[in-house]
């Protein structure tokens, strides 16, 4: 056992060298590598992180501004409507109007021409009393004889 013993110490103290190399080279890798690679991955993760954050920010600053422009649009589709329905109502009321004024025209034209009617007829009238009374004195005259249209103008 001794010699067991003896080989042991030989192989240990012959690796002395490589687990102090080891040791060496795992601090070696903890400040060369192992640290920067830290610090470059937490700064990827921040920057990161802060593009995303930022990314969010932005994104919400674009959806209140397209509600914005959304409730504009909304109010200014209403305004044109509302506008539409007044010109459509004005021009309504223009119309009514106009036509109203063009039925009292025709209707103060067709009174005029029935009172015209109505006059020529009077006058027409008048004239036939005039004319009948006239022929029936000639057609007495032509009828009878003298003598007795003088009787009867006498009576």
């Amino acid at each position: 056992m001794d010699q067991i013993l003896n080989q042991l110490g030989e192989l240990v103290l012959g690796s002395v060298p490589t687990i102090v190399l080891f040791i060496l080279l795992v601090a070696a890798y903890g400040l060369l590598v192992r640290r920067p690679l830290d610090r470059v991955l937490a700064e990827r993760r921040a920057r990161t992180t802060g593009a995303i954050e930022q990314a969010r920010r932005a994104i919400a600053v674009a959806e209140a501004e397209t509600a914005a422009y959304e409730e504009k649009l909304r109010s200014a589709k209403a305004e044109i409507f509302q506008m539409r329905d007044k010109r459509l109502k004005q021009w309504n009321a223009e119309r009514e109007a106009a036509l109203a004024q063009a039925r009292q025209h025709m209707h103060d034209r067709v009174s005029g021409a029935k009172q015209e009617i109505e006059q020529s007829a009077h006058e027409a009238r008048l004239q036939i009393a005039g004319v009948s009374e006239e022929l029936s004195s000639r057609i007495v005259s032509a009828l009878l004889p003298v003598d007795v249209r003088a009787t009867e103008v006498a009576q």
